[in-house]
């Protein structure tokens, strides 16, 4: 199975601008990616990064500046069973990417947060992926309409992707990896704020 990790070089993590500057972005950026091809890695697999230019992460990288959608979907057209793993999911584990790929199913799917589609399995040549909008509905769509036995994922460290300040939460409190090394040394930490806890700097 291939084992592929998108990840946008030109400008990461946007919705991040809030708490961290552009630089920030791009090194904890890089901080999750190591840490999800560290967790591919260890679950046995190859990682293989496809970026839009050029970084310093330890694995197989791909430049291609194509958007999401194509690049994923020329990777299915190949014929070999791909996995597509989000270069956010700072939470991701190696036991939890071993269930993802030996999952059974044509086309599995683990949803993220706001409808969204975090991690694909895709043993089905025919199957089609949009990531635009409401993607994780529109992939069990698509799955069924191509005739391929489809499988939902439930998994909260493949749901918890990182795109807002709220979401830092999460990777102080249950990440262990580079990301979270990251923040602490940038200075977050988790405090309570009207009776609930927040990342602050």
């Amino acid at each position: 199975m291939r084992v592929v990790i998108p990840f946008d070089a030109n400008e990461p993590k946007s919705r991040l601008a809030p708490v961290l500057d552009r630089s920030e972005r791009r090194e904890f950026a890089e901080a999750m990616l190591q840490d999800v091809a560290a967790a591919v890695r260890e679950a046995g697999r190859t990682p293989e990064v496809l970026t839009t230019g050029p970084i310093a992460v330890d694995a197989a990288i791909t430049i291609d500046e194509r958007a999401l959608t194509p690049l994923v979907n020329d990777a299915i057209d190949a014929g070999t069973p791909l996995a597509v793993v989000m270069a956010d999911l700072a939470l991701a584990t190696p036991s939890t990417l071993r269930q993802l790929f030996g999952a059974d199913g044509d086309v599995v799917v683990a949803p993220g947060r706001a409808a969204g589609t975090n991690a694909l399995v895709v043993r089905d040549p025919a199957f089609r992926v949009d990531y635009h909008g409401a993607s994780f509905s529109d992939h069990l769509h698509q799955a069924r309409e191509v005739g391929a036995s489809v499988r939902e994922f439930d998994s909260f460290r493949l749901s918890t992707d990182v795109d807002d300040p709220a979401d830092l939460l999460e990777v102080l409190v249950h990440g262990d990896g580079a990301a979270t090394r990251w923040l602490r040394e940038a200075g977050f930490r988790v405090e309570m704020e009207g009776g609930e806890p927040r990342p602050v700097r």
